[in-house]
Parts: C-alpha cells; structure tokens; sequence
C-alpha cells in the first residue's frame, strides 16, 4: 500500500501539472515562474489544492507504515488502515476534482481514520 501510495503521489503531480500547464501555458510551465499570477481556477486549482493536501498527509502515513513495519506490529489494525488510506485518498481526489465538497470531506476523514488505525497498532 505504501508503493501505491507513492503511485498516487504521481498521479496528483502529474493531473496538478497538466491541469496547471493548460491553464497558465506550457511557455509559463517551461519558464522561471518569477512572474506573479492570478490563482488557478476550477479543476487546476482543485487539483492543486489536492496536491497539496496529499503532500500534507501522506509523510505522516509513510511514516506510521514504516514504524509499524520496523516495530513488527503489522496485522489487522495496519493492513485495514493502509487500505483505508489509500483508497480515503484515491476517493479524495475524485471528489475534490468533481467539486463535491461534502462527500470530499468525509473521505478525508476516511484516509485520516487509517492513519489513525496504523497508529493505534503501535500501542
């Protein structure tokens, strides 16, 4: 789940880019970036938002997977709270980037839960 995560991670960077590249221009993607400009709109500046929202919480999911595997405390409590993460974040970043807001929220609670759940695995 943790190599997955990482596949995600790619996947938020690479929709972030495009999205942002047909926005802005592929001459500001190649460019410096020292000009000013305005904030992204719809689906650019969803993605994003998201990108930056996975960026926040996934070092901290890596991070449990890794103690829980180093401390040898794997079972049900980290294998349901890695699923739980990665498909938190997977559904995360489709509601986010269709604008549902509600439903957006609560999978984030979801994939927050499982880092949650790896963490009590370490008690």
């Amino acid at each position: 789940m943790l190599a997955l995560g990482v596949v995600l991670g790619l996947v938020h960077i690479i929709l972030s880019a495009h999205t942002v590249s047909r926005q802005r221009g592929y001459r500001w993607a190649a460019s410096a970036r020292d000009e000013p400009v305005p904030p992204l709109q719809g689906v650019a500046g969803r993605f994003e938002r998201a990108l930056r929202n996975f960026l926040e919480t996934f070092p901290l999911f890596a991070a449990a997977i890794l103690i829980a595997h180093a401390a040898d405390r794997q079972g049900w409590m980290t294998a349901w709270g890695a699923q739980l993460y990665f498909w938190g974040r997977v559904a995360y970043l489709f509601a986010y980037a269709s604008g549902i807001p509600v439903v957006r929220s609560l999978v984030w609670n979801v994939a927050t839960a499982g880092i949650v759940l790896v963490l009590a695995a370490l008690l």
